[in-house]
């Protein structure tokens, strides 16, 4: 989703958030939606073998809130060490049980029991991993570095475990085509996540497996702690607001806020955010300046500083390939890909290779029309830098549309994006309705709690959003929950999403761009694939899904946001609450495609540099001296080594691959991008806000979770047998 990581149009977001059980080794994410065998909310959990101190410790008990939401009045950091250890010990004792039944192994004594075990682990694990992404203070990420190696070591014990494979090889050999429905699926799901593990392995090769996802452990979780902190440190300081000239003011404020937030080193700071280009570029009319936040993006963590991710990013790409040769595969992502809807790298890159092909000619005269554009001011030897195009494409935009940002952001204030927009599209859709809750305790002063309700009032879910930045919080933009929906267990979803947008100065409005409006939309879809899920189990419910799915019900909530009807509903002035003028509606709308070359080029670029380096043998891993070298080859190999076109994320700062769940699996967004354009066709075709085709949609789809075919899926809702890729890039306006 890992969670789900999103988004993958926009510079600031990457969505998604959600891991989908992609992941050989354990890691944080891995256990926030992987191991995780569920959260009962029903039945007070006992741990016989605690002491009374852990008794008490509110991590172990059952909530008493709403929901079983988590009691962040209560909860301590001093409580997650001990939460975890009796937790770990508790489902060792519950794996034991399992193993040591001496009756035959059945469905309901061994498969069930397995997907009933470490309940009170996946609650303390849901927690503390959604602190450690969003409020992460040096505490936390001590207690942190202690943890991971604990669960590791957990997991190892259970994917190696001989005689629990064998129970549920025993169910799989004999019951598995007399099941049924999600009981086949869960048994499914299982034993082949058992197979990919390496259960199957000889013992040597068993015992390197388990140092490998030891070792990986460690290395994601000194990238956790290194990229935020180079991020962080990349930070560009101004001395006088004279140099800030062509921001806004509200922009201005935001720096200054900035700096004072960062030790006020000087009085104004500009952020880098997770994206190579940097939002602020598009407005700042000191190219000095320019280059330098430009340049303090591309080199935070490569060793031109005091941070070098490299030797982190080579080490877990051989570890990876080393892993995958163990499995029989030639390569990390034919390994990974095998579980997806792509099955192979030739068939995502022939869906690359399409892509490029049709994109490459659109970029080059994007580049020339801006180039040219500029030269009218600056004279004809003028030469384009990437630092300069965000800021003269904006210009270029203002003249031929007479459109900026700062005129429309007055009508996109956050909350009226969230309540009469995000909302407002959900209930229209899908009969959803939202209530706040005040009094439920949140991690942050910042967060927001909403009950929501179906069309008949009954409780569905709990739904946080955490919208806003600071140091202690990681970029991007993502989805995840605190507890999955589950029949089995009677339990109702507790669905998060986090954005880094701007929090203005208090008694300021906090205004959005257009951009940052589509994220908080996408990041909903993912929560709508939480909130709406009906699934018997939860290993299989929600986004539990392969990673070329689980973004497309975000990128097609996207389509929502530019809805005539939601649109008008929720892009009211933020002053006079009157609605946006049909003119500047009409000029806003059409710039939303305005030169989109460069947003498909960076990703396509990011996903190829992704695919690269899991297409290697553990041999022919470069040293991390070599590493950026040889990501600039790769992209001179697929045509796409374009210094006008970075890609999205440098491999030193490419959080997806090396510190989440999206190794080999970046092209997703795009892939996923295809299924949404489809689907948002057909609701166009049919009634974008018909309660019937929402419901369509829900049924068919965002209620199944990972309970049948994903293309099954699709194809009972558009009537499609295969994506229609040529969409793509007409939706692109490409």
């Amino acid at each position: 989703m890992s969670h789900i990581h999103c988004r993958f149009t926009n510079c600031a977001y990457i969505c998604i958030i959600i891991m989908v059980f992609e992941k050989v080794m354990i890691s944080k994410k891995l256990m926030t939606l992987g191991i995780s065998a569920a959260m009962l909310s029903t039945s007070m959990v006992q741990l016989t073998s605690c002491t009374e101190t852990q008794r008490e410790n509110p991590l172990l008990q059952e909530s008493t809130l709403p929901f079983g939401a988590p009691d962040f009045s209560v909860i301590k950091p001093a409580d997650y060490l001990p939460a975890f250890e009796a937790a770990i010990q508790q489902k060792r004792d519950e794996i034991a049980q399992i193993v040591e039944n001496k009756d035959s192994a059945t469905f309901e004594n061994t498969i069930l029991a397995f997907e009933e075990s470490g309940k009170t682990l996946d609650r303390v694990s849901r927690v503390f991993f959604a602190i450690v992404e969003a409020d992460k203070t040096d505490e936390i990420g001590e207690i942190e570095k202690k943890v991971q190696p604990m669960l590791t070591d957990l997991e190892n014990e259970i994917s190696f475990n001989k005689a629990l494979f064998e129970r549920i090889r025993q169910v799989y050999d004999r019951d598995h085509d007399s099941l049924q429905g999600e009981d086949q699926k869960l048994l499914e799901e299982i034993y082949k996540d058992f197979v990919r593990k390496g259960a199957l392995l000889p013992d040597d090769k068993m015992a390197r497996m388990k140092e490998i996802n030891l070792r990986i452990t460690d290395l994601q979780t000194q990238w956790g702690d290194m990229l935020p902190a180079a991020t962080n440190d990349a930070v560009v300081w101004v001395d006088k607001k004279e140099e800030l000239a062509g921001l806004s003011e509200a922009d201005v404020a935001q720096c200054a806020k900035d700096a004072e937030s960062r030790g006020g080193k000087a009085p104004y700071a500009i952020v880098i955010v997770n994206t190579t280009q940097q939002p602020l570029l598009a407005s700042l009319d000191n190219r000095e300046l320019r280059q330098k936040i430009y340049e303090a993006s591309i080199h935070r963590a490569d060793g031109t500083g005091k941070y070098n991710t490299f030797p982190l990013v080579v080490e877990i790409a051989k570890l990876r390939a080393e892993q995958a040769e163990i499995m029989g595969y030639s390569n990390y992502a034919s390994y990974s890909l095998e579980k997806t809807m792509a099955k192979t790298p030739d068939n995502v890159y022939a869906f690359l290779k399409n892509l490029i092909g049709q994109y490459k000619p659109k970029a080059d005269a994007e580049t020339k029309a801006i180039e040219d554009y500029a030269r009218k001011t600056q004279g004809a030897d003028f030469q384009l830098q990437p630092y300069d195009r965000f800021y003269y494409s904006a210009k270029m935009k203002k003249e031929l549309l007479d459109i900026s940002d700062d005129e429309v952001k007055p009508y996109f204030n956050v909350d009226s994006v969230l309540i009469n927009g995000v909302f407002y599209a959900a209930n229209r859709a899908y009969g959803l309705t939202f209530k706040e809750r005040t009094d439920i305790p949140t991690y942050h002063p910042d967060m927001r709690v909403f009950e929501v309700s179906d069309k008949d009032g009954k409780p569905k879910a709990l739904f946080y959003c955490d919208y806003f930045r600071r140091p202690s919080k990681r970029g991007g933009a993502w989805m995840d929950g605190f507890q999955k929906q589950s029949r089995q267990r009677e339990q109702l979803p507790i669905i998060f999403n986090v954005c880094n947008s701007a929090k203005a100065p208090e008694g300021q409005p906090s205004l959005l761009t257009w951009d940052e409006v589509t994220t908080m939309f996408h990041e909903f879809g993912h929560a709508l694939h939480g909130i709406l899920s009906d699934c018997r189990y939860n290993r299989l419910s929600g986004t539990s899904v392969a990673r070329d799915f689980v973004e497309m019900p975000s990128q097609f909530n996207e389509s929502f946001a530019s809805i005539p009807e939601v649109f008008d509903h929720y892009a009211l002035h933020y002053q006079t609450g009157k609605a946006m003028p049909a003119e500047l509606k009409e000029r806003m709308l059409k710039s939303i495609n305005f030169q989109t070359a460069y947003a498909l080029g960076e990703n396509l670029a990011a996903t190829c540099i992704d695919l690269a380096w899991h297409m290697l043998s553990a041999s022919d891993i470069p040293t991390a001296g070599k590493a950026h070298e040889f990501e600039m080859e790769a992209l001179r190999q697929v045509g796409l080594l374009d210094a006008q076109i970075p890609p999205r994320y440098f491999t030193s700062y490419f959080n997806h691959v090396w510190g989440g769940g999206y190794a080999a699996g970046y092209y997703s967004y795009l892939w996923t991008e295809v299924l949404a354009v489809n689907i948002a066709d057909v609701f166009a075709q049919r009634g974008a806000l018909k309660p019937e085709t929402g419901q369509e949609m829900s049924v068919k789809i965002l209620s199944r979770g990972n309970t049948g075919d994903l293309m099954q899926m699709f194809t009972d809702f558009t009537g499609m047998k295969q994506p229609d890729a040529s969409s793509l890039l007409k939706a692109r306006g490409l």
